[in-house]
């Protein structure tokens, strides 16, 4: 019997089992992968030393926690064929953007059903995952937490609030990317290298974020306290503001959380 099972084998589903065997919270012989290309269980295998199979019916069969990590679109497809293969009291974690709980436990039935939605920081273990429990016994909520913070930073939600979390911090890393990049080639017209606008661009980011996290204050406190009068920061928030990223931001939050919402139907 495996501790965890993973059905689905993508950039998430390798982000978990890495977390997981890199932290010691699992150990890689207590894991099984499965998922339809041969090649990608071969090569988690070998990274990992965890099981791997092509059979999603040898994963639920034979683990006690089960990670499900396909393609929204993937949903019926998948658990139909393994809708009698589950157990009372087993835990699926669905990791599927914009899927109701009650659209899982409508096929499986039987196990508890909890939801989440990491980002891709995770395979770092600086992901950001909303959680919502579902059906899951208040005495399990801590076991899955614990299983789950090897990844990141957990945020418990309402589920009806879980396609604000994908629209969010599921995309937000993408949105981060691009300001970064745009960071970069602001200081390479300016003259610097890329190795060093690359740096600068990166820590700059981290340390700003560091900030809010360490002292609580509210991002337009501490945009304030480097915000000097007729200085180079407050020429530079004008033209922001005027080109509105901050309403730009909003919008893609609320673009992706919509596009979310959508798979679900």
């Amino acid at each position: 019997m495996f501790k965890v099972g993973l059905i689905g084998a993508g950039n998430m589903g390798e982000a978990i089992v890495r977390g997981l065997v890199n932290s010691n919270t699992v150990k890689s012989t207590e894991i099984i992968v499965s998922d339809i290309d041969r090649n990608r269980i071969d090569t988690l295998v070998e990274r990992y030393n965890v099981a791997g199979t092509t059979s999603n019916k040898r994963v639920v069969e034979n683990s006690q926690t089960i990670f499900l990590a396909v393609k929204p679109k993937d949903l019926q497809k998948t658990l139909e064929p393994l809708k009698d293969s589950f157990k009372e009291g087993q835990i699926l974690i669905s990791v599927l953007a914009g899927i109701p709980v009650e659209k899982i436990q409508e096929i499986t039935d039987r196990p508890y059903i909890v939801r989440i939605m990491p980002n891709t920081p995770a395979l770092i273990g600086e992901g950001a995952i909303g959680i919502a429990y579902g059906t899951l016994p208040e005495e399990k909520k801590e076991e899955i937490k614990k299983l789950l913070q090897v990844l990141g930073t957990v945020v418990e939600v309402d589920e009806s609030l879980m396609d604000a979390v994908t629209g969010l911090s599921g995309s937000g890393p993408a949105y981060v990317f691009m300001f970064i990049e745009g960071l970069i080639q602001g200081g390479i017209k300016q003259g610097l290298s890329h190795q060093q606008a690359r740096e600068l661009a990166v820590q700059t980011v981290i340390g700003a974020a560091m900030m809010i996290k360490e002292t609580g204050e509210h991002p337009a406190v501490l945009r304030d306290m480097v915000s000097s009068p007729a200085g180079t920061t407050i020429h530079g928030l004008h033209v922001l503001e005027e080109k509105g990223l901050k309403d730009a931001v909003i919008s893609a939050v609320e673009k992706a959380t919509e596009r979310s919402r959508q798979l679900a139907k």
